[in-house]
């Protein structure tokens, strides 16, 4: 009977020299491009410490006299300014406490900077305007929607000194509250440094820091290095693997005819 002949192939029990060279080349890149990409993420991970931004260092020098209602004018500017840098963060939409919390410190804050109560009465009547009109609002090129939009703006831009054309003043009406804003609760003053710190502070090192190419060295090499090094690999094994072949006299020779 004759003997049938297993042609299986298996890369890790490799049966020929061809595949044994295959796999252990193979293996090898694999083993560059892994190192390549989680060795620097753990790189990233041992090398970073956490680094406020200068807005958290400017929010922590004047919270303690903003919190024990001692704070001067312009310390509650720059209290303002500190909590509008953090509610103009997408990523805290998706955190209603934490955003509350900080729609009740500007409030306050702007409600406080008011010259006199007449003003503030005024101005809380306008903000409760001017959220039921938002709440009902179905166009927002709504020509009154944008007056009233833009007449909070004129009127707080100054107060805070900001440009009425800059991305914090266009923040300002979308994030004053009504309710609330004769004062700064208790509970929203113990969230705040906490919601600050989670906000401003971030994990950073010489390789976020160094600028290469024009691009932070670590959005470099995720995003342009290894891409380079993927192709580079691509082109070894192809290489490799051909002169393998040509060693291993696996190419057929060219017929030559008269």
């Amino acid at each position: 009977m004759e003997e049938q002949k297993d042609y299986r192939i298996s890369f890790f029990k490799p049966t020929t020299e061809f595949s044994k060279i295959n796999r252990n080349l193979v293996i090898v890149l694999i083993l560059i491009w892994g190192i390549s990409v989680f060795g620097f993420q753990i790189l990233l991970r041992i090398m970073e410490k956490p680094t406020p931004e200068k807005t958290l260092v400017t929010f922590e020098r004047v919270w303690e006299n903003v919190k024990a209602g001692n704070a001067s004018t312009e310390e509650k500017v720059e209290f303002a300014d500190c909590v509008l840098s953090v509610l103009g963060k997408s990523t805290l939409a998706a955190k209603p406490d934490k955003k509350a919390a900080l729609n009740n410190a500007l409030s306050w804050v702007v409600y406080d900077l008011m010259a006199n109560d007449s003003l503030r009465s005024n101005f809380i009547g306008e903000i409760s305007s001017f959220e039921k009109r938002r709440s009902e609002l179905s166009d927002l090129k709504d020509p009154e929607y944008v007056s009233a939009k833009a007449e909070i703006i004129n009127k707080v831009a100054p107060i805070l000194n900001l440009e009425d054309y800059s991305l914090k003043a266009k923040l300002i009406p979308l994030e004053l509250r009504s309710a609330g804003m004769e004062s700064f609760s208790q509970e929203n003053k113990d969230k705040l440094h906490g919601i600050m710190s989670l906000y401003l502070t971030h994990n950073q090192s010489v390789l976020t820091d160094t600028v290469f190419l024009g691009f932070p060295f670590h959005y470099f090499y995720t995003a342009v290095f290894l891409l380079i090094l993927f192709v580079v690999l691509c082109w070894i094994y192809s290489f490799m693997i051909d002169r393998v072949h040509t060693r291993m006299g696996n190419f057929d020779k060219p017929k030559v005819t008269n």
